[in-house]
């Protein structure tokens, strides 16, 4: 790579002094600190693993363009970074010589509480963006994810869920225009952009399109008042029995009521016997008389007590669900720093049928969807997962001992779960979250071209019947393929196949 890349940089920059402080090379003494602070999967965080030729932490929107335009000119690929959740890493690893443009520095959040929006950019985290909503207002929400120090950009582009999604769906949902920058350096808007790119960019994944530097989202009304309970069961007290009937009501509840199922086994004895625990987490938008009214005559066998219950405002169920104990201040939503690095490969399933009683479980986690979810169509936006789907499974494995050298064991052990689990989940096709990267499900070829029949097999497990259109915005934006990574949506390889495909 030639020297002058950092020249090329200010050439198509605004801020030009800026420049030298915001490029980190291998030879930086902050390289590694800015590279390694937030990457999550400490299976990806190991002296082996690519790094990247730059490191960019732009400051305003001119620093993207220009590392946009001059990685193509020395050609480079550039890989995306807003949280460093990515489960398999792709939005800071690459095989070929690469330029990640972390977007901490994108970090501003506006909220307008008479209009009920807020623009916050990509480098933000999902946190930060709910202290700052209710900095302005106890009765406003944004439907987005449980883990605070999760990055916008990632999280909106792939759908991002939480606890508000029987009521008010997905993030990308409630996206309701953005800023992007193209393939070209151009800064884009939704009107600029037009429809079908702004379709596209609110759930076909983050890498693919450009590089969505803001979002302006639609906040959602929260009440006062909140309810929430944690319940423990164990084989023992019937849990087996409560797991099933919890799959044939949690997605007629009321659309006010959330009710995840967290299943995991532990051991139950000195002598190391195993037994299964299934965990009921539940948040309520309303007090907790009306939700004792609820789950006793639409869920009673999971005999929820007052004495279950307590009230909060919503951001502090905020924290209640991120697992902070009661009366820690918000202000660490603030704190981008995670504290839950770990060496893990989860993968993602969908259920439209009950699974039997009597099946064994690892740890899992079940969310419910229903509600607002099954009232969108798989059409809305790229996120295809609506009508007709129960919950969706996250399979987990994670492990503290053993570092990389006992990777294979459990990513075995989870692929063969997973391969077990086929006969009880979606099929034709088996379907995925595409936030929860899974390179089993496939790859892309990232050096060269790849074609349409290629990504198929593994975007019709994410996308479905939307992959076509998916294809045809890629092919008009980015033709060239400039941003692309393992499980990009490519542009279709030939011009016959563009104007076929077109044409129906």
């Amino acid at each position: 790579i030639p020297d002058d890349f950092l020249q090329c940089l200010s050439l198509h920059s605004r801020n030009t002094s800026a420049i030298s402080k915001l490029v980190y090379t291998p030879i930086n003494s902050w390289y590694y600190s800015v590279l390694d602070i937030t990457i999550q999967n400490l299976r990806f965080l190991t002296p082996s693993a690519p790094k990247p030729n730059y490191i960019v932490t732009p400051l305003d929107v001119s620093h993207v363009q220009a590392t946009i335009i001059c990685s193509q000119q020395y050609g480079l690929q550039m890989r995306t970074r807003s949280g460093g959740h990515d489960y398999e890493g792709l939005s800071y690893l690459s095989e070929v010589p690469f330029v990640i443009v972390d977007m901490a520095n994108f970090q501003l959040i506006s909220v307008d509480v008479e209009d009920k929006t807020a623009w916050v950019q990509s480098g933000a985290t999902v946190g930060e963006l709910y202290y700052r909503i209710a900095e302005k207002s106890k009765t406003l929400g944004f439907p987005a994810g449980l883990c605070p120090t999760v990055g916008v950009g990632g999280h909106f582009s792939g759908g991002g869920y939480g606890t508000l999604l029987r009521k008010y769906g997905l993030a990308a949902d409630n996206v309701i225009d953005v800023q992007l920058v193209d393939a070209q350096g151009r800064l884009l808007d939704r009107v600029a952009m037009g429809e079908d790119l702004f379709w596209a960019i609110r759930g076909g994944g983050g890498g693919s399109f450009g590089v969505v530097v803001s979002w302006k989202v639609k906040l959602a009304p929260v009440p006062s008042t909140v309810t929430v309970f944690t319940i423990l069961r164990t084989l023992e007290q019937n849990a087996t029995k409560l797991v099933h009937q919890w799959q044939l009501v949690a997605n007629e509840l009321p659309d006010d009521l959330f009710i995840r199922l967290i299943l995991q086994s532990y051991n139950s004895g000195p002598n190391g016997t195993r037994t299964m625990q299934a965990i009921f987490d539940t948040l309520y938008l309303g007090g907790v008389n009306s939700l004792l009214e609820v789950t006793r005559s639409r869920f009673p066998e999971l005999n929820v007590t007052r004495q279950d219950c307590t009230e909060m405002s919503w951001i502090e169920s905020v924290l209640y669900f991120a697992g902070f104990p009661s009366g820690t201040p918000l202000e660490v939503l603030l704190n981008r720093s995670s504290n839950t690095k770990t060496f893990f490969k989860n993968k993602s399933d969908y259920v439209k049928e009950p699974i039997p009683e009597n099946q064994g479980v690892p740890m899992m986690i079940w969310n419910p969807y229903g509600g607002k979810m099954a009232e969108i169509s798989e059409a809305a936006i790229p996120f295809p997962h609506r009508a007709g789907i129960l919950y969706k499974i996250q399979h987990i494995t994670a492990w503290t001992t053993g570092g990389n050298e006992a990777a294979p064991k459990h990513v075995s052990w989870i692929r063969s779960f997973y391969g077990y689990m086929e006969q009880y989940v979606s099929k034709s096709p088996r379907e995925a979250y595409i936030n929860y990267r899974d390179l089993d499900i496939g790859m892309n070829n990232v050096i060269g071209d790849t074609s349409y029949k290629q990504a198929s097999v593994w975007g019709e497990k994410y996308f479905k019947n939307n992959l076509n259109r998916l294809v045809r915005v890629k092919t008009a934006v980015d033709p060239d393929n400039f941003f692309r990574h393992e499980q990009s949506i490519p542009p279709f390889s030939s011009l016959k196949k563009r104007l076929g495909v077109i044409k129906k």
